[in-house]
């Protein structure tokens, strides 16, 4: 059983892919690891590069965030999982620091902050105004005192994963996952991490996703979502 799986969502990600697996190994030099690549049917050699670096790559030809996360969880073997995009906009480097507090018994799930030290150029003002929106919202209906509500960087104990029920397959992934960890009772901590201007093309729709997640928020918080079929 591998240490760390490492699970990053892929589209036409061939600009970034290798040198973010690249990122991960590095930062990750000297731990047991699997590199798991779960791809929505890409076209620019996303697999190829990916699979040219040792990664294992997981084809998931229904297209959704959450279902990428689901695929990737639902393979992975790691004690621990840790996620990131594949456009090479979160840091690997600072994969350990959220794997530490998880290590050292002082949270059950680590999640990169962006936004306590974000660099402006490296996210549009349309997005920093509906990521506001979403944390305060968060922070409202789940009383939880989140920063970034909306980061796609995290770490946690993968036993954790048949106790969390989430079932979104968009974006919202990854504000449900957080706030099912709080509805368990789980210790969810905050890492702060820098936030980079992504490689290749951008496929977040600020406003449409925004106002999407911001409905599942309040349908999360009061019990209007489906069950997993």
């Amino acid at each position: 059983m591998p240490e760390v799986s490492i699970v990053i969502p892929t589209m036409n990600e061939g600009a970034s892919i290798g040198a973010v697996i690249d990122e991960v190994r590095a930062a990750l030099s000297g731990r047991d690891l699997e590199i798991l690549i779960v791809d929505t049917d890409s076209r620019d050699g996303t697999r190829e590069i990916a699979e040219g670096k040792g990664a294992r790559v997981i084809r998931e030809p229904r297209r959704g965030y959450g279902r990428a996360y689901k695929a990737g969880f639902a393979a992975a073997r790691g004690l621990y999982v840790s996620t990131l995009d594949a456009d090479l906009t979160y840091p690997a480097d600072r994969i350990p620091d959220l794997l530490r507090p998880l290590e050292e018994g002082r949270a059950d799930f680590a999640t990169g902050d962006r936004l306590t030290r974000l660099d402006p150029a490296a996210m549009s003002e349309m997005h920093r105004i509906g990521n506001s929106i979403l944390n305060v919202a968060f922070r409202a209906l789940f009383r939880h005192p989140v920063r970034d509500s909306q980061s796609g960087m995290w770490a946690f104990r993968r036993d954790l994963l048949p106790s969390l029920e989430v079932v979104h397959d968009g974006m919202a992934f990854s504000e449900e996952l957080k706030a099912e960890v709080l509805r368990r009772g789980l210790r969810l901590l905050e890492v702060p991490v820098d936030y980079r201007a992504r490689v290749g093309e951008r496929k977040i729709r600020s406003f449409r996703d925004a106002a999407e997640n911001l409905a599942w928020l309040f349908r999360k918080r009061f019990g209007w979502t489906r069950r997993p079929v």
